[in-house]
């Protein structure tokens, strides 16, 4: 296991995470088997743990802290803050309230007085980030959060957060959770450039691709059943154009994974942990023997499979708009591209009189 340190913080954390978002009800429902896997992880090195509070509604966080026991002191330790956690529309969000209130809740699913690294989810375009910022602060200053960082935010609110919290006097996010893969290569246009600039950590979410590089999705075979399908039902229909180029692609993969001498697995992870920006790849085996198959994974490849690999899947590219894992408003909401007409004018100005 390599480590690496996170962002310009000088903490150490190994170039493998382990993401428990599969551990609970929406994945591996073996509580005590969810546990086996992350004890597993922790002996083979790495000490990177990485959960969420929406995660099968709290229970991913209460078996990460289950299972922590006496090794609590030697993980870093990160969960993460927005998703709704209830039926009131102010159980989400990143507001001030929320923040501060869920925070509590994510201390006491996970047993513990501390959270290394507390990260925004997503990023709210109708919360300020000094807002945001501040109830991280003041979470920071109580000891009960370590670091802040953010999860899937576009480049420009990665860098309009790093402005605020400048200007604010505010902590500031030290890392972001990106999608990053051979098949997802979108951040490498800004958002590794921009993080690499501002001293930020990376850490990539779903280095394969959903499990599309797992090597069980192949040309002229049945596809395999996906425990993520019923949430992102496009990243899997193999009627879209998209997705039977990633299929192609896929199958270039294979080839090349062979010629270099390891499963593609490997060769998908080694991928993400090779850029310079990166500091770790998330991996998030519902069962053993996925860890397994993860764990040997190189934490760097040789410049020639490197190139290879750009040869097979475009640097900076995307082959599915939905494998971003964000949709700016700006486009996904079609009001902010319409202006309205003036008979449906909210404020008219008055005539001047002078």
């Amino acid at each position: 296991m390599e480590y690496r340190t996170l962002g310009h913080t000088g903490v150490w954390v190994s170039h493998l995470c382990l993401g428990t978002m599969m551990l609970g009800a929406w994945g591996n429902a073996d509580r005590d088997d969810s546990i086996r896997i992350i004890h597993r992880a922790l002996d083979e090195g790495i000490n990177f743990i990485d959960t969420a509070d929406v995660y099968s509604g709290g229970e991913s966080e209460e078996i990460v802290g289950e299972s922590l026991g006496g090794r609590r002191d030697n993980v870093v330790l990160a969960t993460k803050v927005h998703g709704p956690m209830g039926e009131d529309p102010n159980q989400q969000g990143n507001s001030r309230r929320w923040i501060i209130k869920e925070c509590e809740a994510s201390l006491r699913r996970l047993g513990t007085d501390w959270i290394d690294l507390y990260q925004v989810h997503r990023w709210d375009p109708d919360v300020d980030h000094e807002e945001t910022l501040a109830a991280l602060t003041d979470l920071v200053r109580a000891g009960k959060v370590r670091y802040a960082g953010s999860s899937t935010y576009p480049a420009s609110e990665i860098v309009t957060a790093q402005w605020a919290a400048r200007t604010s006097g505010t902590v500031r996010f030290v890392c972001e959770q990106a999608p990053y893969s051979i098949l997802v290569r979108g951040i490498e246009g800004e958002v590794l450039p921009i993080c690499a600039r501002h001293g930020i950590g990376v850490i990539a979410w779903s280095p394969l691709a959903a499990g599309w590089l797992s090597g069980r999705w192949r040309k002229n075979e049945e596809p395999p059943n996906s425990a993520r399908a019923p949430w992102v039902p496009q990243l899997f229909d193999l009627s879209m154009p998209e997705n039977q180029k990633k299929l192609d692609a896929t199958e270039e993969l294979v080839s090349l994974a062979e010629e270099a001498g390891m499963p593609l697995i490997e060769m998908a992870l080694g991928f993400v942990t090779s850029h310079p920006s990166v500091t770790s790849a998330i991996i998030g085996p519902r069962t053993m023997e996925q860890l397994e198959s993860q764990l040997a994974a190189p934490p760097v490849l040789d410049g020639h499979v490197l190139d290879r690999i750009d040869a097979i899947a475009t640097p900076g590219g995307n082959f599915s708009a939905a494998d971003a894992g964000f949709v700016l408003p700006s486009i996904g909401n079609a009001s902010f591209r319409r202006r309205a007409p003036a008979s449906q004018a909210t404020f008219v100005m008055a005539a001047p009189n002078n």
